[in-house]
């Protein structure tokens, strides 16, 4: 069974779990947008003192969209009345009794809370009931950091973790550049739980090898890669992969490419990528687009299986040996009784 050891918690509750929403270095003072985070509207905008703020998307007055309205003077103006609200979210300002003083004004936006780390800003809708997962390759010198998405898919957030966790599929989406039609086996690989003050609790497999014409941007060559996978999340995977010619990090696999998943509907939803990579020799660009066209592959493969949700009953899908891993994490989402996303009639 793979049941956490440590701060187990029912991911039923995603609401007091916390969220990628948005980049945070492109979040720029005086701008703002419009979220959508488990169906709720939501607007993320940054003041002048480049503080981000996350309200409900609805005027306290007659429920006007804020994100339709502009930011004048440090504050948030709703497009409909005109009321101005301060980043505490009061209300300062009513346009149509403008002898009103703001100790005298009640309006006040819904806030939820947020924070930035790993370069996005992630939202809370409750009360969160922990820490984000660690990812310490993000934080390693060795690597170099690039962001890729957002990514806006027609699909459940299970169902896209699962193609991300899946390796036998790379000869057919991905072939000449992940996988080779005539070298297609997957040799077994090793699963398990794991829970550590490093890497945080979830599960795993390594040893994991698949023959790929061009493993990455670098390479330039056909060879065996090395890959390594953790889930951290229901809605967060970690790869690391390294090819022959590579040489390892002080902590394991030289590239670490990471998934981290907004449920916007349980069948939409938004995607970002950070890529912890050991290639210094290309451009941002350069390794954007080689990540963007591997992701839009996937992208047509995700949006059109059936059914949408992910089905957790083991006799609903048939598997065999090589899906062990997404065998895995069905088991993981079940054992912590996820209800969003995916088909779990027997939950616990």
């Amino acid at each position: 069974m793979f049941i956490q050891t440590t701060n187990q918690k029912s991911f039923n509750q995603l609401q007091n779990d916390w969220h990628p929403i948005a980049i945070a270095a492109v979040t720029l003072p005086g701008t703002m947008q419009s979220i959508t985070l488990l169906g709720q509207s939501l607007v993320l905008w940054c003041d002048d003192n480049n503080n981000f703020h996350l309200w409900l998307d609805q005027c306290p007055h007659r429920g006007m969209k804020l994100s339709l309205g502009t930011i004048q003077e440090n504050q948030l103006v709703c497009p409909y009345h005109g009321w101005r609200f301060k980043p505490s979210g009061k209300c300062s300002y009513i346009p149509s009794l403008p002898q009103l003083l703001e100790d005298n004004l009640k309006g006040c936006v819904r806030q939820f809370k947020l924070l930035v780390k790993y370069g996005l800003i992630w939202g809370c809708l409750g009360e969160p009931v922990g820490d984000i997962f660690p990812y310490p390759e993000f934080d390693e010198k060795s690597r170099r950091i690039v962001f890729c998405g957002p990514y806006d898919l027609a699909a459940s957030g299970p169902r896209i973790i699962e193609n991300f966790l899946d390796m036998s599929h790379f000869p057919f989406v991905h072939e000449g550049i992940l996988g080779d039609q005539s070298k297609m086996d997957i040799p077994d690989y090793q699963v398990e739980a794991f829970s550590d003050d490093i890497y945080g609790e979830g599960i795993r497999a390594t040893k994991c090898f698949s023959w790929q014409p061009k493993a990455s941007k670098k390479s330039n060559q056909p060879e065996l890669v090395e890959y390594a996978y953790r889930v951290v999340h229901p809605f967060s995977a970690i790869l690391n992969k390294q090819s022959s010619g590579q040489s390892s990090t002080s902590d394991g696999l030289a590239d670490a490419i990471s998934l981290h998943l907004q449920p916007v509907e349980p069948t939409i939803t938004r995607a970002w990528i950070i890529m912890a990579l050991n290639d210094f020799e290309h451009s941002e660009q350069e390794l954007r687009e080689f990540q963007d066209l591997i992701f839009l592959q996937d992208k047509s493969i995700v949006e059109h299986q059936e059914p949408k949700l992910l089905p957790l009953n083991p006799d609903a899908e048939v598997s065999v040996v090589s899906d062990r891993l997404s065998i895995a994490y069905r088991k993981y989402l079940k054992t912590n009784n996820l209800q969003y996303g995916v088909i779990n009639h027997l939950a616990l």
